[in-house]
C-alpha cells in the first residue's frame, strides 16, 4: 500500500500537469481522493485534511521553481554582462 506522502506527491504532480495551476480545485481533488484509492485505502483520512497537504505540496514546487528560475535568469543576465575574452 501506498504512504500517504506518495498519494499527495502523486496528487500534487497530476493536477498540475492537467491544469498548470498551482491553486488547488476542490473538486479535482475530491475525485482524486475517491477515485485514485486514498479514500480505500485510508479510510479515517479527512478530505479536507489531505487537500491541504496536497495545496502545501503545490505551494512548495511553486516556490521552488519560481527561485530554480530566477537562478537561470540570472545566471543569464551575469553571462550576458560580461562578454567572453578571447
Amino acid at each position: 500500500m501506498p504512504k500517504l506522502t506518495d498519494y499527495v506527491k502523486t496528487a500534487a504532480e497530476e493536477y498540475l500537469e492537467e491544469t498548470g495551476n498551482p491553486e488547488l480545485n476542490a473538486h479535482w481533488i475530491a475525485e482524486f481522493f475517491q477515485d485514485c484509492g486514498v479514500q480505500d485505502a485510508y479510510p479515517r483520512q479527512d478530505l479536507v485534511a489531505f487537500a491541504e497537504m496536497v495545496q502545501k505540496e503545490l505551494t512548495k514546487n511553486n516556490e521552488r521553481a519560481a527561485k530554480k528560475m530566477l537562478f537561470q535568469l540570472d545566471k543569464t543576465i551575469r553571462a550576458i554582462k560580461r562578454p567572453r575574452k578571447y
